[in-house]
Parts: C-alpha cells; sequence; structure tokens
C-alpha cells in the first residue's frame, strides 16, 4: 500500500503524518509519499521526513500514485478531478459544512473516510481524532482566557492584600470541557461546570468543578456521548441559570456542540451586557455558530467590556502535538485496515469502517452522514 501526505492549505499549520509516525507506517510495509513541505509549519522538515524513509514528491505525484491519501482537512475542490476512481481520501470531513465537495466526490467515485465519524466506542478510542484535537482545545483556551483577564486566576494573600481566586465557568464537559476544567483547576481558578449529560458529573467532581445541573434534561444512549436536542422548557431553565452562573463568572468557556446541527446557544447577548467588564469569553463552537449569540468565528470582538473569542481552530496553534496525536490515531485506524500483506481493504462490515466511510463507490456509507445531510 502507498500512502500520500497533503500539505495543508489556508491558515492550517498541522501536518497529518510526522517523521516519527512515518517510521511506525514503514514497519506495517506502507510506503509513504509526502508533498513537498507539508509539514514545514509543524517544524517537520523534508529531510526529517527522508530519515525516516518517507519520498518527497510534488503535490501532482502524491496524488497519482498513491492508494489512500490523507490530510487534516479536505482537499481544495480543484484537487478532486485529478483523483482517480476508487482512491481513498481520509480527512476530518465535517459532512454538512463539506456537504457539496463530498458529492463531488462521491460522483468522481472516491471512497471518502470522514475521520471526525469515527465512532465513540471503547475498540475506537484509540482512533478518536475529535477527542485528540479537543483535548488541545480545551488546554489552549484556558491559557488564552488567563493571558486576557485582567485578574490572577488563583487566590493570593501577601501584605498588599488578598486577591480572590477568579471564577470559570465551563459550558460543555466533553473533552474540551473536561481538559478546561483540569487546567483552570491547576491554575487556581474556582470552576463551574454545565451539562446537559448526568453521566459527566462524576468526571466534573473528580477533576475539581462543580457541576451545575438543571433538571430535566433528555439523554439518548444511541447518541453517542454526545448531546442532544432539549426540550423549550428545559431551555428555557437552562438560560436562567446559566445567566446567573455566568454574570458572577470572569471567564467563560464555551465548548457545547451537536453533531451535524449549529451549536445550541447558551449565552444570550443580554447575558453578556450584564457580565463584568475584562471578563472573557472563549467559544470554542464559533465554526458551528457559536454558544454565545454574539460570538463571531475567527474574530476577537468586545462588547460592554466583555472581551469574546470565537475560535475553533487552536490545535493549529500547538501543531507539533496536536499533529503527533492526529497521526497516532490515524495509524490505529490503518491497523484495522491494512493486512499482514501490507494490502489496503475496506471492510464496510466492519462498524468503525462502516461508520467512518462517508461514500465509497458513489453511495453514501455511513448512516451519520445520511442523517446529516437528509438522504433516505
Amino acid at each position: 500500500m502507498t500512502l500520500g501526505v497533503l500539505k495543508e492549505t489556508g491558515n492550517e499549520n498541522r501536518v497529518a503524518i510526522l517523521p516519527s509516525e512515518v517510521v511506525a507506517l514503514k514497519k506495517m510495509g506502507i510506503d509513504v509519499l509526502v508533498e513537498i513541505n507539508a509539514g514545514e509549519r509543524a517544524f517537520a522538515s523534508d529531510l526529517s521526513y527522508q530519515a525516516a524513509g518517507a519520498r518527497i514528491c510534488e503535490r501532482k505525484e502524491v496524488i497519482s500514485e498513491a492508494e489512500m491519501l490523507l490530510s487534516i482537512n479536505p482537499p481544495v475542490e480543484d484537487d478532486i478531478n485529478s483523483f482517480k476512481e476508487g482512491q481513498i481520501l481520509c480527512s476530518v470531513l465535517n459532512p454538512v459544512v463539506n456537504s457539496n465537495w463530498l458529492e463531488k466526490a462521491r460522483l468522481r467515485g472516491l471512497s471518502v473516510l470522514a475521520l471526525d465519524l469515527i465512532p465513540r466506542t471503547t475498540r475506537a478510542q484509540s482512533m478518536d481524532i475529535l477527542s485528540s484535537m479537543a483535548t488541545v482545545s480545551g488546554y489552549k483556551a484556558v491559557l488564552a482566557a488567563a493571558s486576557l483577564l485582567p485578574r490572577f486566576f488563583p487566590m493570593f494573600m501577601s501584605a498588599a492584600g488578598t486577591i480572590k481566586p477568579s471564577r470559570v465557568l465551563i459550558l460543555g464537559a466533553g473533552v474540551a470541557g473536561l481538559q478546561a476544567i483540569a487546567i483552570a483547576r491547576k491554575l487556581g481558578a474556582i470552576v463551574e461546570v454545565f451539562d446537559v449529560r448526568s453521566a459527566v458529573k462524576e468526571e466534573v467532581k473528580s477533576l475539581g468543578g462543580k457541576f451545575i445541573e438543571v433538571e430535566g434534561a433528555r439523554e439518548d444512549i444511541a447518541a453517542g456521548g454526545y448531546a442532544i436536542e432539549q426540550t423549550e422548557e428545559f431551555k428555557r431553565k437552562q438560560q436562567e441559570l446559566i445567566q446567573q452562573r455566568a454574570i458572577a463568572a470572569d471567564v467563560v468557556i464555551a465548548t457545547a456542540q451537536i453533531p451535524g446541527r449549529k451549536a445550541p446557544v447558551l449565552l444570550q447577548k443580554e447575558t453578556v451586557h450584564s457580565m463584568k467588564p475584562g471578563s472573557v469569553i472563549i467559544d470554542l463552537a464559533a465554526s458551528t455558530g457559536g454558544n454565545c449569540e454574539l460570538t463571531q468565528n475567527g474574530e476577537n470582538i468586545i462588547v460592554n467590556g466583555v472581551n469574546i473569542i470565537g475560535k475553533s481552530d487552536y490545535p493549529s496553534e500547538m501543531p507539533s502535538d496536536a499533529s503527533k496525536m492526529f497521526g497516532c490515531n490515524v495509524i490505529n485506524l490503518l491497523k484495522i485496515m491494512v493486512n499482514k500483506d501490507a494490502r489496503l481493504i475496506l471492510n464496510l462490515q466492519d462498524d468503525i469502517i462502516n461508520g467512518t466511510t462517508a461514500v465509497h463507490a458513489k453511495k453514501y456509507v455511513s448512516q451519520r452522514v445520511k442523517q446529516m445531510l437528509n438522504i433516505k
């Protein structure tokens, strides 16, 4: 099997595979082609890839020779006509945002593996790219908030008096939220956490956070650990409680998202106007609409003295370790796709492969993609 690693476009600094992971792939019998300067922004030189056993090529050569093409984000649409029917593309897809791209790939006869659709099961845990990248986001979000806040995070007692610890409200206790709890507590803040899933309550408490519970939340085991849409009555109670906690907070880290849907609005503009001047909101759900009504994706705005940062791409700002984690997840996925003879087998009977395959043989495969795009 030949695997091709493409250079990312735009502002993305990560690369799908680092030289250290090339070594692991070579041991599996996989030949690796890497586009020129693919790892440059992740501090991995072409020479380091060559030393690990990869071949450095022009983009068109990588696309022409590779059986599977790997990237963080979907290749640009202009590349689709260069791909061969039956070729496998593997990236973080975001099917709703990239539905037109996916349809073109389907019509071209490509097989598309959406790494953001890997099922959240025990067996697939080592392949869960969303969790890996969410770990980075939760970590960086707290550090960004601490650097912007005009107050200390921890309590200080000195001859100049006592400085009270900052209060941090975290919306959503998924992987990003849990990491944010851990870092905020290590920095000495008082942390309160809201999530509609009661199952995360013990995890929140174990990390030193206080779980803010709203009675009446709907939960669905079939949602794979994700939050689901709630009733209007629950949303009303939720808004009231979140408003109370947000007004008292110095920092709000918003991480709540529902796969395939717009992020739930948890912070109304009225709440923001009632928050303390100098407060900071970091909205990690910005790319899907944001948890704050005033969030602008990719922008840093100030409203009534409150700093609102809409940012969903923190992993790109930590490209070395983020790329390392991404590559390890990919290798674990390839281990169930490549046989002892180093042949790639797309076994759609395997629940992980089936759930991850967006399109194959000009058909939509993943049930989650079909649901997201309303395809029957």
